[in-house]
């Protein structure tokens, strides 16, 4: 497996890979996602070879806050340390960030690995979320 920037988006690609993971909202606007992407601060794929294995997205200033926007695996990709290797890949390139954060379904899924990867949730920490959807 290789990460590397994501810089030539492939529609064809990204919609099947957020179809597959059951993004749908997503793919119902597909000029919206590509300006998604466009104005994204960091995208990293994984790949074997040619084949797209996973992407990570991310938002912010780069300097006080990173928003993990997205994270996707393809469904029969995930648990083989595609999604660990593209999040530690993130925390590699912004050591020095006070803020990486993300918002994610409250499964035990997503909990747990999230907490693995060192994240807590904002009200372990004395915070709170809010969202406008």
């Amino acid at each position: 497996m290789e990460i590397r920037e994501y810089i030539k988006y492939n529609e064809e690609e990204i919609s099947r890979l957020y179809n597959a993971v059951g993004w749908t909202a997503y793919t119902e606007n597909m000029p919206a996602l590509r300006e998604g992407f466009k104005n994204s601060m960091l995208v990293l794929a994984a790949y074997d070879g040619k084949e797209l294995l996973g992407i990570i997205r991310t938002v912010g200033d780069g300097a006080t806050i990173v928003f993990v926007q997205d994270i996707l695996v393809f469904p029969d990709k995930q648990r083989q340390g595609i999604g660990t290797a593209l999040l530690k890949e993130i925390l590699n390139r912004y050591p020095n960030v006070r803020q990486i954060e993300l918002a994610t379904d409250n499964t035990a899924k997503t909990v747990g690995f999230y907490k693995s990867m060192g994240f807590a949730e904002m009200s372990e920490i004395g915070c709170c979320g809010f969202m406008k959807c």
